[in-house]
């Protein structure tokens, strides 16, 4: 293994063990033994045409090395062909004797800390990668470590404190808020010779949108791309005179050139900011000089499919199971990356091909159970029938899916208990709302004895199915993986997807807590140094760091850390506040009003906790660039008085005009009322057709003074939709209007008994049962409500020579309409 040569002091943290606790203790599944993933078929090579006629392996340890790494690495296309027999040293996949294989290899490998590994970081830094994307080839041979490590018991959950470099702080250049002489220099390369591809307008719309017509969309996708600090390190200009990636004139360098020069007039334009020498600040630190926080505690033993959606850019979203095949997900549509690893579904779809997930049939025919992992941020709660992830190959034929309707989770699931389209669905329930437009860890699984469940945020939802178990043996082979959308493109959701794991065991509750433990993203262990402050020679307030998202960082749980051997001296601490590219932080400060004291009693196992709480502070630069500091109030005998400037004198109040004491519903909340009122689903081909016609007809908004004609007519034609589905449907309207003859012509049908039939389920539908009691003042009154309708039946009743059954049918789906579509139903 690999041994680090600088001091370091180790920390335990209880959270983490607990982690692993459970992944020991616990296992991954329904109660079955399991083994750690290999490829499906491990034979001689691992099912990847490798043949090893070799001496045998020595020891268990070296057969673990063969099934995990030798028999993974060891093909042409990755390693075999640099690091095989007689080839370059070190020869860790050579094919005639895999025990001199296994003793190069464990040279590379940390199998206490896998990402670590020299084989993982080397190829993370694009040495020989066999994809598109270094990022997924490094993920691959990490998972492959982790399951040789899990394998052997040597992961480790311990955190080991290591002193980053020393780096002061000092003045920076940021970017504005607007594009500025950005839209003067950098800008106008990017529209004339980027936007044939990344645009918004562009036949093939690759992200990022450099070239968008609107700059400040090409400034905001710049941004990242930029080094302020380095503009000939800056990616816009590695793309073209190290990759030569579309240059325009035919001279690559010639054109990175004039791009760094573009780029340099844009930096020197920018305004230079100098940190107050009167603060009392550490030392400053950029988010990789962080320790990485360690992954364990994840259960991933059976994990047959995972997309962690590191890339950042292009087309393909990887599967870094490492079982193969993998079924890489072809983005299409309108799709974003996310900086903080993800995928931004705003009009499109990925999805794998039918042959690669026909592993997943494979895999989870064999097992007769699964489990759905994501971590989801939907982008409402107002969207419906939205697939989230799917296995299928059509709206009417899945084998499963994790859906979204309006504020809860849908679990479609193909067995010989449900039909093809995985119908009844299990979802959560509707006033629990457990889906909401925030993080979520959403988790679905099935047994066959248990059935179908749902998990969210690490928490059995108690939502029971009612539907036998049964058996997969209705599975199709035929269908395809596809995340935010179905496969035909026509039940899209809006949202994003930060990660996905399916797995071929059922996890138990236990394991799903511990994956929701563990969270989302990469993090680290930022140390900043604060040993000139408080008298110790390696002293740190250690903040755990991650990317939260697009536009910012979460800093969480700090804590004061010596990593030397003198005792914890008393020091008073106050006011923590986090610093950002040479100034603080304007919004985010939840450490300012911290208030302790350092000292020896409270320094327990290495450390002394802070807060468990945590601050969102705003990203500017970028991961790679951005650099923090930390700055204090107090912090031992160093003092920052810091002036808390005067509040402004309160405004006057706003003179407002009244406003109305009532209110109308929205579209969704109009559908969700004429499908309670009826008892027909909104799910109904017709209905929801219409809805889909009129969606955007319907009020947004529940001021009743924006209400126009127009949104009258979008609810009355749904209304009709809803009617003429109840009075089509002969069990239905017999249950709605008991009594009433539809076979009979009108002048018979209408009478007064047939009126009363009519209107009375009506009325009790849309006054609460009230027709024969007393109403409230603000209520509509039931006797001016019946007559109305039966004016309205007279004129519909009266129809000359035309007065047939179906006339009597028609009068009554238009006496429906009237009714539930009005102003009763609408306003509140």
């Amino acid at each position: 293994m690999e041994k680090h040569s600088k001091h370091q002091a180790p920390l335990s943290f209880a959270a983490l063990a607990f982690s692993a606790a459970l992944l020991a203790g616990c296992g991954s599944d329904s109660g079955e033994a399991t083994t750690p993933n290999v490829n499906p078929d491990t034979g001689g090579g691992g099912g990847n045409g490798l043949e090893y006629n070799g001496p045998a392996p020595q020891t268990d340890d070296i057969q673990l090395y063969k099934l995990n790494i030798w028999d993974n690495l060891a093909t042409q296309e990755r390693c075999g062909s640099c690091h095989g027999t007689g080839g370059q040293l070190p020869r860790f996949v050579r094919s005639d004797d895999i025990n001199q294989a296994y003793s190069a290899g464990e040279q590379l490998v940390d199998l206490g800390t896998p990402q670590l590994s020299t084989l993982v970081t080397k190829v993370a830094g694009g040495h020989n990668c066999w994809l598109d994307s270094a990022t997924a080839c490094a993920d691959i041979i990490e998972g492959y470590i982790t399951d040789w490590a899990s394998s052997t018991g040597s992961l480790t959950n311990e955190i080991v404190l290591i002193p980053p470099v020393e780096k002061d702080v000092g003045q920076s250049k940021n970017f504005t808020a607007s594009p500025g002489t950005f839209s003067s220099t950098v800008y106008p390369l990017l529209a004339q010779y980027c936007s044939g591809c990344h645009a918004e307008s562009a036949p093939t719309q690759q992200q990022p949108y450099l070239g968008s017509a609107d700059v400040q969309v090409s400034y905001d996708a710049s941004r990242s791309r930029i080094r302020l600090d380095s503009p000939a390190d800056s990616r816009l200009v590695q793309r073209l005179g190290l990759e030569s990636h579309n240059c325009w004139s035919g001279n690559c360098q010639s054109d990175a050139a004039a791009m760094q020069s573009a780029i340099q007039s844009f930096v020197n334009s920018l305004p230079v900011t100098e940190v107050d020498p009167d603060l009392v600040i550490s030392k400053a630190l950029q988010l990789g000089d962080g320790i990485i926080a360690s992954s364990g505690g994840r259960v991933e033993s059976d994990v047959i499919a995972k997309y962690e959606f590191k890339a950042g850019e292009g087309s393909i979203a990887y599967d870094t199971s490492g079982v193969e095949p993998a079924a890489d997900l072809t983005i299409s549509g309108d799709v974003d990356w996310m900086s903080s690893w993800g995928l931004r579904i705003i009009d499109g779809k990925a999805q794998a091909s039918t042959a690669t997930s026909r592993k997943l049939f494979d895999l989870i025919t064999a097992t007769g159970e699964y489990t759905i992992e994501a971590w989801v941020i939907p982008d409402n709660v107002t969207q419906e029938e939205a697939r989230i992830v799917s296995y299928s190959g059509s709206t009417q034929v899945r084998n499963f899916t994790l859906g979204q309707t309006l504020y809860n989770y849908d679990f479609f699931h193909r067995s010989s208990t449900t039909d093809g389209n995985g119908m009844p669905a299990l979802s959560t329930a509707d006033a629990d709302e457990r889906l909401q437009a925030s993080l979520q860890h959403a988790v679905i699984t099935f047994d066959p004895v248990n059935g179908r469940r749902i998990y969210v945020n690490g928490e059995y939802t108690g939502d029971v199915d009612e539907t036998e178990p049964g058996n997969l043996n209705e599975w199709d082979s035929s269908y395809a993986l596809v995340v935010g959308n179905e496969v035909s493109s026509d039940r899209l959701w809006k949202g994003s997807l930060r990660f996905l794991a399916i797995h071929n065991r059922a996890l138990p509750p236990e394991a799903i807590a511990a994956n929701y433990e563990v969270g989302v993203g990469q993090k680290y262990y930022l140390l900043f140094d604060v040993s000139e402050k408080v008298g110790l020679s390696q002293a740190y307030v250690v903040f755990q760091v991650q990317q939260f998202d697009d536009y910012s960082y979460l800093f969480s749980e700090p804590f004061f850390a010596s990593l030397g051997d003198e005792p914890i001296p008393t020091v008073d601490l106050e006011g923590i506040r986090i610093g950002i590219n040479g100034r603080e932080a304007i919004v985010g400060q939840v450490f300012a009003a911290l208030d302790t004291e350092i000292n020896a009693a409270d320094y327990v196992d290495g450390k002394q906790d802070l807060s468990r709480q945590g601050a969102v502070i705003g990203l500017e630069q970028g991961s790679e660039l951005d650099t923090f500091f930390l700055t204090f109030d107090r912090l031992g005998e160093h003092e920052y008085v810091r002036v808390e400037a005067e509040p402004p004198a309160p405004q006057p109040a706003a003179d407002i005009a009244d406003q109305p004491r009532i209110g109308i519903k929205t579209f969704a909340a109009i559908n969700q009322s004429l499908a309670a009122m009826t008892g027909i689903s909104h799910s109904t081909d017709a209905v929801r057709a219409t809805y889909e016609k009129v969606e955007q007809q319907l009020p947004v908004a529940a001021q009743i003074d924006g209400f126009v004609a127009a949104q009258q007519m979008g609810i009355t034609q749904l209304a009709v939709a809803y009617c003429n589905a109840l009075v089509n449907d002969t069990d239905k309207r017999s249950d709605f209007f008991p009594g009433f003859n539809f076979s009979a012509a009108p002048a018979q049908a209408f009478n007064t008994t047939g009126r009363a039939q009519i209107i009375d389920p009506l009325l009790n539908a849309l006054v609460g049962g009230e027709v024969n009691g007393n109403s409230l003042n603000n209520q509509a009154e039931p006797t001016v409500v019946r007559d109305e309708l039966n004016r309205l039946i007279d004129t519909m009743a009266n129809c000359g020579n035309n007065c047939n059954a179906e006339r009597t049918a028609t009068a009554v789906k238009a006496t429906c309409a009237a009714a539930l579509g009005s102003a009763i139903m609408l306003v509140h």
